[in-house]
């Protein structure tokens, strides 16, 4: 009992000289006093977005375009994509819209699924498929790529390879050369509030078995639609919609492209002034549709002079 107190007693001790160490390594907490006259610093940008934005630019610089309408961008006469969209011109070098659309942004669909016990996995970006040969089994990868500037413009690509790096780099340059300008505007019966938040009206559209209607819905409604969906109507700068969908919708692939199918034909619809001014309708991006109109409207009007 005496050694058993006695060792209790030495390591009592041995905590109390090591607390009484610790304190006095702490340095005193000095209260320092606040000048106004300082000015504040604001924080410097992080290193990888300025890599980023080198990289980009340096890109554009060292393109050496091999079409007419990549000289055309690259010299400088063309600034605006909606000049080559509107005259229904093919794109077919990819840093075309770089240079034109340099805050550009790109997403992945959700398009396959993992492997995992009663088909349970869960969503992935790659699709798996596999070819039985002799030598073996033979992968391959599919990806489904969105692209969009937030403001009026965007385009969905596929892309199929071996692996999984080059297929996703495959998809997005296939949907910067799909790249397409949609109309926007305010079509619900509800809100009439004459801003671009929505769908101008109501459109279906298919592909296979999945058939897709997008109806105008009113401002602060959100995109009560597909998660996938969401992601390219949030990139086209469509901020409230309403989303019906009937078929097999499990295949996303074909999901996304009844989608496609919307955007373009809404693309396409001919419009007048008067339901274009009532429904708030924009083509493309908002700054950029106001110059093309007003433009229109100066060459109409009659010249007084020549009267």
């Amino acid at each position: 009992m005496a050694k058993q107190t006695k060792s209790k007693s030495k390591k009592t001790e041995s905590r109390k000289t090591s607390i009484k160490k610790d304190q006095e390594k702490k340095p005193e907490n000095k209260s320092i006093p606040f000048d106004e006259t300082e000015e504040f610093i604001e924080p410097e940008e992080s290193e990888e977005e300025i890599i980023v934005e080198k990289i980009v630019s340096e890109d554009v610089q060292q393109w050496q375009p091999k079409t007419e309408l990549g000289r055309l961008v690259k010299e400088g006469r063309i600034k605006n994509i909606d000049e080559i969209l509107s005259q229904g011109k093919t794109i077919l070098e990819e840093e075309i819209v770089d240079a034109l659309l340099p805050n550009l942004s790109s997403e992945l669909i959700l398009v396959g699924q993992a492997k995992g016990k009663f088909g349970g996995g869960q969503r992935r970006v790659f699709r798996q498929t596999q070819k039985k040969t002799e030598e073996g089994n033979k992968p391959h990868f599919t990806t489904v790529a969105v692209v969009g500037d937030y403001d009026g413009h965007v385009g969905i690509g596929i892309g199929k390879a071996k692996e999984t790096v080059p297929s996703r780099e495959k998809a997005i340059r296939k949907a910067k050369l799909n790249i397409i300008k949609i109309k926007r505007g305010c079509g619900s019966w509800q809100c009439h509030c004459g801003e671009h938040h929505s769908v101008p009206f109501r459109v279906v559209g298919k592909c296979a078995s999945v058939e897709l209607e997008l109806i105008p819905a009113p401002k602060g409604n959100g995109l009560v639609i597909n998660k996938e969906l969401a992601k390219v109507l949030r990139l086209a700068g469509v901020k409230d919609v309403w989303g019906k969908s009937r078929g097999k919708t499990k295949n996303k692939i074909n999901h996304v492209a009844a989608l496609w199918d919307c955007l373009l034909k809404m693309s396409e619809m001919r419009i007048t002034n008067e339901q274009s001014k009532s429904l708030g309708i924009v083509d493309g991006t908002f700054s950029i549709a106001n110059e093309l109109a007003n433009d229109e409207i100066l060459a109409n009007e009659p010249n007084e002079e020549a009267n």
